[in-house]
């Protein structure tokens, strides 16, 4: 197995470990570490492996930090809307 998705299932693994922990600010400290790890990681998957197990690995990953997805969606939403209504 390749390096990368080794890496990429550890990730995986880590990521299950800290939701499992309690947290004060509702995991989202941990979710920026794990964003911030994941998307070089993301990057490794994706060159050694191609783009469909990148594309894998990727909705792996944000079924894991989906709130963060769900946020930004929500965002880029408003964004798009703004630009349309005021332009």
């Amino acid at each position: 197995m390749p390096l990368s998705l080794i890496l990429a299932a550890l990730w995986a693994l880590i990521a299950n470990i800290l939701a499992v922990l309690p947290s004060r600010d509702h995991h989202w400290r941990k979710a920026y570490a794990l964003i911030a790890f994941g998307i070089p990681i993301l990057g490794y998957v994706t060159y050694e492996n191609g783009p469909w197990v990148g594309l894998v690995v990727m909705v792996a990953g944000m079924s894991m930090l989906r709130w963060p997805v769900i946020y930004l969606s929500r965002w880029a939403r408003r964004k798009s809307s703004a630009l349309r209504d005021h332009g």
